[in-house]
């Protein structure tokens, strides 16, 4: 005898793998939460960057003073009117420090988020694609590493001026070839996979199979090169507001208030000292992140330190 089998209603797995896609993110974004908030030198480092990054937000609200508003206190120690000191013009250094983290800040930020989006793409179309793509943009960020990265960088804002959007620009450029270079290791690895041969053989498109299996599996190695590159970028923004090649007067800068501060350095240490130490915890607390981010995601360093 044999039994008809009606079929049921069609399902539509695509929504169905998009929701449950979704609901993996957010068990993986609560359980990396949890394992960065059970490590003390992760802890350190995110509650560093949290701070820092709620004093640029809120900088236009706690500052004590205008950062450009100039009095005759000049060069006054910390303690009474100016809590962490003035500077050679009798600027406040706290309203000094708050609006360059703001600066330094949002620069990082936007120099990282651009060169990560453009070398991602960049990474994927070589990795997967291979054949000529691979043969143009393999070299030529190959080309790119063999430069010093202050060097390159001091290149492009000396040919193009300096300036904000030259300062960008020339950042911009500089970290690309990290993250191609991290994305196409990752995707030509992802790409003999079985699971993706069994996609193309079904006859998913490449860009699907970039989207669902290469780009997800990328995400560990993007996040830690993100992290660490955000804290290269503040040291590569100071170093060149320290030489006047980055943000320009009045905007502050944590590396343009070094530079004017290193020629009264005999008279008084604070408008060196406060910048110094703001470019220090800024970085520290970003390696940090980025130290632990790689240790959590990369299950072969997982457990290995014994912190």
């Amino acid at each position: 005898m044999v039994t008809e089998v009606v079929p049921g209603p069609r399902q539509r797995p695509g929504k169905q793998q998009e929701g449950a896609s979704l609901k993996s993110v957010g068990r993986r974004g609560g359980h990396l939460l949890r394992l960065l908030t059970r490590d003390k030198v992760g802890l350190v480092g995110l509650v560093i960057v949290v701070l820092m990054m709620a004093a640029a937000a809120l900088a236009p609200l706690i500052s004590p003073y205008d950062p450009t508003a100039m009095s005759d206190q000049r060069l006054a120690p910390p303690g009474g009117d100016f809590p962490l000191g003035a500077d050679e013009a009798g600027r406040d250094l706290l309203s000094r420090a708050l609006y360059g983290a703001r600066t330094s800040l949002t620069v990082s930020l936007i120099v990282v988020t651009c060169a990560g989006a453009i070398g991602v793409l960049l990474g994927l179309l070589a990795g997967f694609y291979r054949g000529v793509l691979d043969a143009i943009i393999t070299p030529a960020t190959d080309i790119m590493f063999s430069f010093p990265t202050l060097l390159l960088a001091l290149a492009v804002v000396a040919a193009r001026g300096p300036g904000t959007e030259n300062l960008v620009l020339a950042l911009v450029i500089v970290f690309i070839p990290s993250f191609a270079r991290i994305v196409r290791g990752t995707a030509m690895s992802v790409r003999r996979e079985p699971y993706v041969e069994s996609g193309q053989a079904v006859g998913l498109s490449n860009t699907r199979l970039i989207l669902k299996y290469i780009l997800p599996n990328s995400v560990a190695p993007i996040a830690v090169q993100f992290t660490t590159s955000i804290a290269y970028a503040i040291l590569i923004e100071a170093s060149l507001g320290y030489l006047g090649l980055g943000v320009q007067p009045p905007q502050p800068s944590w590396g343009s208030m070094l530079s004017n501060g290193k020629s009264f350095m005999e008279m008084s240490i604070w408008p060196s000292v406060v910048p110094g130490v703001c470019i220090m915890i800024a970085v520290l607390g970003f390696n940090l992140l980025g130290d632990t981010l790689r240790d959590v995601l990369d299950p072969r360093l997982r457990g290995r330190s014994s912190r």
